[in-house]
């Protein structure tokens, strides 16, 4: 078994900004990135908290990244927005694109935010969990560098191209959902790789396009399978017309061929949505909606979608780290 250090979340915090700031990231930056990486530990999500850390800090030593990235917005309409990430972390550009969201939608009832020239690496819930604290319907998704073949193939050409949606419910904690169209997120094989444990069967292919459960064979030659077959491969394909096709950034096999290889996240785009059900529904959406959601809590068994990571978020407990990791983090933070 791995051996690991508990850390306090501002432990957590403070290691993640340290370290960005010695590697070229400035005080914003590094601030929202870390912010990102602890909430991500908080919520138990650990494949897309410190684990990350590494690979961020690669890009902003080889310059893909910009560590002093100020995002804008270039275009914005009754109900569109286009934000220039300006090469930097999604993080900072969802602090510059969601305050503008949550306005047209709120007075329009439907907004889009279209992300260009960005660099998205970590869990897609949080943008969609601040909509839905506003009381709006959020949907997201981003394609990434290929890892997963279509169904029927044994070539990667998808990204795990994950999607998040968040269902807003006052005075309660939202309705969300994040996941990979793989069947398994990457950095969760990678996770498995490291500590020496399985995958699932379906989860992919060896290099020979056998099934395998060893995630040493998919990360080393291997491929990735979309979840459910055909199903998660008709998914997979929206979410490269989403966030690539319709506001023209990469789609995963372009971002690839412009990537330098640096083992951090490709540059490309992002897609959010936000609906206003009040605008929408009117006045009593929350309270029908209800009726249903009770109607599932009801069953014996069911347990809401992102209520396990909600419930994470209540402890102020420190979480434990894989000790590795831990050292490799100094180790970046320490080096010139």
């Amino acid at each position: 078994m791995p051996s690991k250090k508990s850390l306090t979340l501002e432990q957590i915090y403070n290691l993640a900004k340290n370290c960005l700031i010695n590697n070229h990231a400035d005080e914003l930056n590094a601030s929202a990135l870390a912010n990102t990486m602890m909430c991500a530990e908080r919520d138990g999500s650990h494949s897309h908290g410190l684990f990350r850390l590494p690979a961020y800090v690669a890009s902003l030593k080889s310059g893909k990244v910009n560590g002093t990235a100020r995002p804008r917005i270039n275009s914005l309409t009754n109900s569109v927005i286009k934000l220039d990430a300006n090469n930097g972390y999604a993080p900072l550009a969802h602090k510059t694109g969601l305050p503008e969201l949550i306005k047209i939608t709120k007075s329009t009832g439907v907004g889009i935010l279209a992300i260009h020239r960005v660099h998205h690496m970590a869990a897609l819930w949080p943008e969609v969990e601040a909509l839905a604290e506003k009381n709006l319907v959020g949907f997201a998704c981003t394609a990434y560098m290929p890892s997963v073949a279509p169904a029927g193939g044994f070539k990667p050409l998808f990204g795990t191209n994950p999607i998040s949606f968040a269902w807003p419910r006052p005075g309660m904690t939202p309705v969300v959902f994040d996941m990979a169209t793989a069947a398994m997120a990457m950095g969760e094989v990678q996770i498995a790789a490291r500590d020496g444990k399985n995958v699932p069967p379906g989860t992919g292919l060896d290099s020979n396009g056998n099934d395998t459960t060893n995630p040493s064979d998919i990360t080393n030659g291997g491929v990735l399978l979309p979840f459910g077959g055909y199903k998660g491969s008709a998914i997979a394909m929206m979410v490269e017309l989403l966030a690539a096709g319709l506001i023209g950034e990469n789609f995963s096999f372009e971002a690839k061929e412009n990537d330098n290889g640096d083992g951090g996240p490709p540059q490309g785009g992002q897609f959010i949505m936000a609906l206003s059900p009040a605008i929408i529904a009117g006045n009593d959406w929350s309270k029908h909606c209800d009726i249903f959601f009770n109607q599932m809590t009801n069953m014996k068994g069911v347990r809401m979608p992102g209520q396990r990571r909600h419930r994470n978020r209540e402890s102020k407990r420190p979480r434990d780290i894989n000790s590795a990791l831990l050292e490799k983090i100094d180790a970046l933070t320490s080096q010139k």
